[in-house]
């Protein structure tokens, strides 16, 4: 479903040039639930924003469902985001200004759907996800792990087949890290969406169908 080949990606300033990945080759199964593990700097999310076509490499090539991507302009790789691809993050990037209901709505202003039927989307993946009592409410109203759950209703919308989450459960305490991640073992085995995890959490890793970890942007395991 997924395969980067050769990935590097160098961030260089006048002073200082950083090697943050070195020849990254990765093949990601349909159904996977992958964590990717490291120390903080190693590259880990830097590998996640090019999965996402977030961010461009040095050099490599990046496959999604077979389909090559280092050639698609600007506007192509939003199309393709969108169809193919949900976020989460560990910030969760809610809009304050925004109800839970309009913000879970948003990828979907992007295609050509009826608000009709952006509302029906949204409020399905709110009751997949328990929230959908608290649609009318602003993020602000909310805890961090509804907050959270509220970020995975969005990711999960435009039902794409590949979850990109970075450090979802970074700012939750353990009660609601577990809530978050019964939630995306969902999505893995039931929904059988494939799912990549960057995660400091070693037991939240082990639970996953395979870890692959980074030191100083290179592959080690």
């Amino acid at each position: 479903m997924i395969k980067l080949n050769g990935i590097n990606k160098v961030y260089r300033t006048k002073e200082i040039e950083t090697q943050a990945l070195e020849n990254v080759n990765l093949e990601v199964k349909k159904g996977e639930f992958l964590s990717i593990m490291g120390p903080s700097g190693c590259g880990k999310s830097t590998l996640l924003n090019i999965i996402g076509l977030l961010d461009n490499p040095n050099s490599g090539t990046i496959e999604i469902n077979g389909i090559p991507t280092e050639k698609m302009k600007d506007k192509q790789l939003a199309a393709f985001r969108n169809l193919n691809l949900g976020f989460v993050f560990q910030s969760f990037h809610l809009i304050n200004s925004l109800n839970v209901l309009d913000n879970v709505e948003l990828p979907l202003l992007y295609r050509n759907v009826s608000s009709s039927e952006r509302r029906k989307a949204a409020e399905a993946v709110l009751d997949k996800v328990g929230l959908k009592h608290r649609m009318r409410h602003f993020p602000t109203q909310l805890s961090g792990g509804q907050c959270q759950r509220v970020a995975i209703a969005r990711a999960i919308v435009g039902n794409p087949e590949i979850i990109l989450a970075d450090e979802p459960t970074g700012n939750l305490d353990s009660k609601m890290g577990v809530e978050v991640m019964d939630i995306l073992h969902r999505l893995n085995k039931e929904d059988g969406r494939t799912i990549i995890m960057v995660t400091h959490n070693e037991m939240q890793a082990l639970q996953t169908s395979r870890i692959i970890r980074f030191f100083d942007g290179r592959q080690i395991q």
